[in-house]
This record gives C-alpha cells, structure tokens and sequence, in this order.
C-alpha cells in the first residue's frame, strides 16, 4: 500500500465508504429485486425493533424490581441473559443478520484504523448488537428507575458491558473464520472451540436453573461451584459493579468495573491482531498443500438407491461441501444446545409446577424437530449459492435442472433427518422419552413442511439468487427477501402443525395429528413435484440472471 494512500484523514476514508454504500443502495432500488429488497429489510427491521422494545421493556421492569427488593446481585441474571442472546442470534438466526463483509474493502487503498472503524461499524449496525443494546438500555433505565442515584454508575458498567459484547461477536467471528480456512487447523481446533464457547454461553441459564432448586443439598453444592466461576466473568463483573455500588462497597465495585474494563482491552487486541494480518494480505490458500504428491487412484462415487448417477454425484457433492463448512455445521449443531438452554433457563421455572411442565414436556420433540428445520433457511432459499461460478457448469452439464435440484433436496432432507435423529436423542435425554404418537405425529409434521419449504426454495433459489461462502460466517447469508418469504412460509408450516398438535392435545390423542398432518405431507407433496417438473424451465429462463449474480465478484 502506498504511502500517500496511508496519510489520507481517516474521516475523509470513512466519508468514501458511507458513500459507496450510500450508492450500491441506491443503485439497488432501480430492480424490482432491490425494490423488494428493501421492502424485506423494512419488515424484518420493524420486527426486530419490536422484539428489541419488548425486551428492553422486560429487563428494565426486571431490574427495577431487583433494586427494590434489595437483590441487586440478581442482575447477573439479566447480564447473562443479554450475553447469551448477543452472541448465540448472529449464529442461530444467520438469515437475518447483517451480510456485509468488510474485507472486501482490502482492496482499496484504505488505511488500517479506517478499515478497523468500519468493522466495528458494521458491529455496531448488526441486528443482535440493536437488540442486545436496547436490553442493556433497559436494564440501565430499570436501575434508574429504581435509583437514581446509581444511574450515572450503571451508565458506565452497562456502556463498558456493550463494548465487550461488540468487540467479542466481531474477535469470535473474526478467529473462527482464520481456524476454519484452512483443514488442519479446521479439523484440530474448530470442534473444540465450537464446543467450547457454545458450552459457555450454558453458564447463565445453569446458575439460573440452580438458584430456583437452592433449597436441594446437591444443587446447593453446584452453585457454591458455580457461582465463583460467574462473578469473574464479564456478565458476572457487569451485575457485580452495579451491585456492590448498591450496599456500597465502592472498592469492590470498582475493582470488579476495571475487571470488566480489562476484558474489553483484551478482547479488543486479540481482534486487532487477527485483523491486522487481514490488512496486510494474509493468505489462506490451501493451494500449496494440495501441490502435494497424493494418491491419485480413482474412487467409485456414492450411489443411491432408486435414483440416477448424476444425482449421486450432485448429492454427494453437496453432502461434502456441507461437511466441510465449519459455519454451517456450527448452525446445525445449534439446536441440541438450544435445547439445553431452554432445559436449564427461567422459561423453564414451570417444571417447579409440576402439571403444567409435564403437560408441555411432550412437546419438546416436536418444537426441536421445527427448529432443525428453521436451521436449514439458508440453505433451502438458496440452492445455487455456494455453487457460484460453477453455475456455469451445471449448466453445460449434461444432466436436466429437474434432476440437480432433486439432489440438492436430497442432501438437504437427508441432513434434516439426521437433525430429527439427534434431536429426538437429545430430547429423551434432557426431558422425557417422546411416546411414539407423538414421534410418528413430529415426523408426519416434517413431511408436511420440508415439501413445501423445498418448493419455495426452489423457486427462491433461481429467482433470487445470491453467491455465498459457507467457509465464511459472513458469506452465506442469503437474500433479505429469500430469508424473508422463506420465514414466512416456515412460520404458516409451524403455525399449521402447532394448531393441529393443539387439536390433537385437546382430544387427547395424537394420531388424529398423525392423520391430519400425513393428509396436508400429500398436498404439499404434490406442490412440490409440480415445482420440480418446472425446473428446466424456469432455469433457461433465467440463465442470465442466475450466471450474473452467482459470478459476480
């Protein structure tokens, strides 16, 4: 990089980028792509603002009640809670998050600070970053509220709290992509730290779940485990300063405020370094590895039963791309852990109740199994992403469109199976053992939903096409209105199967959900073949469309 290029005022460099992005929408809305683009990104906006007020509201009563009753450590909780939704949402709910990707940015002639001030603004504008600090403000105004006098000091604890979970979303995002790059870091350290820090969001909802059973000798030994290990944690250091500010015990509180202070330090400089090697041009090619001498004797491809060899090969191609992914199996894992959280949260302070947690419990396996659907959005609205210039070949391929999106629905309905499997595994192991109505009810609801979500997918997939990378967390989003109508039809499938289960319930037995479910799995099936047959079609159609998005730059 030149040196005239590094003495531009970094406000001016900042000023060029808001521009350019100022310009890609505005030159976006002259489609009726873009034009529904941002119809999309309006609704999804509006739903988050009123996810995120309704939230914030909730905290601030919460803590407000805490500070009155003198229980100001329990703000912990709320901390956690916040924490635990800040960083878990961009990976859960990836089809909805902010798709910028600020490295593109490399090649311009920008200097190191401006390119770390516009990571940290593409942060700062993430949805999960909107809500958590509309939460955190409310937990701020519940303090206030409650006392005034420690509003100046909350202010400060919770403005810290904030700037950790930002720099610690963009340092976790930033390192699992350097790890999963390339295989053998991919394969030595992706699992562990994936299990890892998805173990440690599990922190807030166990000591949550052990102080509602303090009573018990057994729990109480854990939470004497527990409780240590928290309070040196930033979510813990957060609820702690506010806390000991509150007796007061104004040492403690600022010895636990610089703790916290120090987190953020460090996490801040563990993303500068991964960022600056970025900037100066990391690369992390595996082309110098596979120059390697290897075996080069050929291997028979997959075959499947019943289907033609061009669609083995697709489906098997597809299958190891996924497998392959660091990002998407990290999606794909999320709802055992969902599971788990949900099993030890407050949601779960019913089960004290006794009735009404077993009267629910029952419908923990068909809740997972519409998760694991909901994990595959990305997916499904998106078929020929991940493909990208390679479009080009499926298209002088000597095989019909009909039969390569077949594959791609088979790979996708084979790993909603095994999704179905472990959660039906996890769900027997954290809450009770699905009676088999209720299994066979759960799997005629999947066979119900899947068609129709793979039909509409199909169709978003060539009419709204978008390049990915499912190697980077940042490039595998898809189109705002893919995500958008692809939402829409997984809630009418959820809302459907949870009014035929509620019908079911009341009658008090779930074959009459069996029946009803396998009678709609035939409509959406036939639906979904009438798509299919149009495949070929719709494809030539659009070829131009599709070959320009999926090669762009």
């Amino acid at each position: 990089m030149s040196e005239p290029s590094l003495r531009l005022n970094t406000r001016q460099q900042l000023a060029a980028v808001a521009e350019l992005r100022w310009r890609l929408f505005v030159n976006a809305l002259r489609t009726t792509r873009g034009k529904v683009e941002l119809l999309s990104q309006i609704l999804v906006g509006i739903a988050f603002t009123l996810g995120g007020l309704g939230g914030a509201l909730g905290m601030a009563i919460a803590a407000s009640i805490m500070i009155s009753a003198g229980r100001p450590e329990l703000l912990a909780l709320l901390f956690w809670s916040v924490f635990t939704f800040w960083q878990l949402f961009p990976i859960m709910a990836t089809a909805f998050t902010s798709s910028s990707d600020s490295s593109d940015l490399l090649r311009f002639p920008l200097s190191y600070r401006s390119y770390f001030l516009v990571r940290m603004a593409y942060g700062v504008f993430d949805p999960a970053t909107a809500v958590g600090c509309l939460w955190s403000a409310g937990i701020l105004l519940g303090i206030g509220y409650a006392k005034p006098a420690l509003l100046p000091w909350a202010f400060l604890v919770v403005l810290s709290f904030a700037a950790f979970n930002v720099l610690f979303m963009q340092m976790i995002f930033a390192w699992v992509e350097r790890w999963l790059a390339q295989r053998r870091t991919r394969e030595l350290m992706g699992i562990l730290f994936i299990l890892l820090m998805l173990s440690f969001q599990m922190i807030g909802p166990l000591v949550g779940h052990f102080e509602r059973n303090s009573s018990r000798p057994d729990v109480q030994r854990y939470i004497d485990m527990f409780a240590p290990l928290q309070r040196v944690l930033p979510p813990g250091l957060a609820g702690a300063a506010i806390a000991q500010s509150f007796y007061p015990r104004i040492t403690v509180a600022f010895g636990s405020f610089a703790l916290l202070c120090a987190f953020v330090l460090i996490v801040a400089y563990i993303l500068h370094v991964r960022l600056l090697a970025q900037y100066r041009g990391e690369n992390l090619s595996e082309v110098a590895a596979s120059a390697r001498p290897r075996d080069r004797s050929l291997r028979l491809g997959w075959a499947i039963p019943g289907f033609s060899a061009a669609v083995a090969a697709v489906f098997e191609k597809e299958i190891r791309y996924l497998l392959r992914s660091g990002p998407v199996l990290l999606t794909l894992i999320m709802p055992l852990f969902a599971l788990a959280i949900f099993r030890f949260s407050a949601m779960n302070a019913a089960r004290q109740a006794g009735t009404a947690f077993t009267s629910l419990s029952d419908m923990a396996f068909p809740a997972a199994a519409a998760y694991t659907l909901l994990m595959l959005t990305n997916l499904v609205c998106n078929s020929f992403g991940a493909d990208a210039a390679g479009i080009q070949f499926l298209f002088a391929a000597p095989v019909s469109f009909r039969r390569i999106v077949l594959a791609k629905n088979l790979s996708h309905a084979a790993i909603l199976g095994g999704e179905a499997a472990l959660a039906w595994v996890a769900v027997s192991f954290l809450y009770s053992r699905p009676s088999l109505s209720v299994t066979i009810s759960a799997l005629a609801g999947l066979l119900f939903a899947a068609p129709l979500n793979f039909a509409v997918g199909n169709l978003l997939s060539i009419y709204a096409p978008k390049k990915v990378d499912y190697s980077s967390f940042r490039r595998q989003r898809p189109s705002q209105m893919s995500a958008l109508i692809s939402m829409l039809v997984q809630l009418f499938t959820i809302g459907v199967g949870a009014l035929v289960f509620w019908i079911a319930r009341y009658y008090g037995d779930y074959w009459i959900a069996t029946v009803t479910l396998l009678a709609l799995a035939g409509i959406s099936l036939t639906a979904y073949k009438m798509i299919l047959n149009r495949m070929d079609g719709l494809a030539l159609e659009r070829q131009e469309t599709l070959v320009a998005e999926l090669c762009r730059a």
